[in-house]
């Protein structure tokens, strides 16, 4: 990593780093000293621009969690039948995930040692809630198999969109678009009562 200069640094490039640094080392392994040797800054400047670690963190799920919430208000998640609107949400949190690829990375690795780190699985939970209630709408409606649990079916998505962080690096080929649609067809192609 090159070395910034102290008057080139802002809080997003700050995050940047912190978020780079929190995925390779984890968020308990990392103390504001890497932090300051990755940043090439001191200690006392990351203070300038936030209050500490902790923030850091919040800041940086923060920042993937509203994209995935930002995902349920549009209008594809909102409008048209269940299984319709979960395949959208589907496609877009794939799209989100390749997007914001390291912020996701980090928001999948929080284990619950801090304040931020259990409001964020907090957070993740009711986002795994809305989806499933979308999975239960469509199960409802007939468009998707009856013999699947629709808890066991949320898992396996999750289990599929969520593994991408653990593999996917932009620059392995592929567009998230095209990753979106084969994720969407292998989940769906087996839940769907009709293609």
């Amino acid at each position: 990593m090159t070395t910034a200069r102290r008057d080139t640094y802002t809080p997003e490039t700050l995050l940047t780093v912190a978020v780079q640094v929190f995925n390779e080392r984890g968020y308990d392994g990392t103390s504001m000293e890497h932090l300051s040797k990755a940043a090439g800054i001191s200690k006392s400047s990351i203070y300038h621009h936030v209050a500490g670690k902790e923030e850091l963190l919040r800041r940086a799920v923060s920042r993937a969690l509203d994209a995935l919430f930002a995902v349920l208000e549009e209008p594809g998640a909102v409008r048209g039948r269940a299984v319709d609107r979960v395949e959208y949400v589907t496609r877009r949190t794939v799209e989100v995930l390749v997007a914001e690829l390291p912020y996701v990375t980090l928001l999948l690795r929080v284990r619950g040692n801090t304040r931020t780190e259990r409001w964020a699985l907090e957070r993740r939970r009711e986002f795994d809630h809305q989806v499933a209630e979308l999975l239960k709408a469509a199960a409802a409606d007939g468009d998707l198999r009856a013999d699947v649990d629709t808890r066991l079916a949320t898992r396996l998505l999750f289990g599929m969109v969520n593994s991408l962080v653990e593999w996917y690096r932009p620059h392995s080929g592929g567009d998230r678009e095209q990753l979106a649609d084969a994720v969407v067809r292998m989940a769906f192609g087996g839940l769907r009562t009709a293609v």
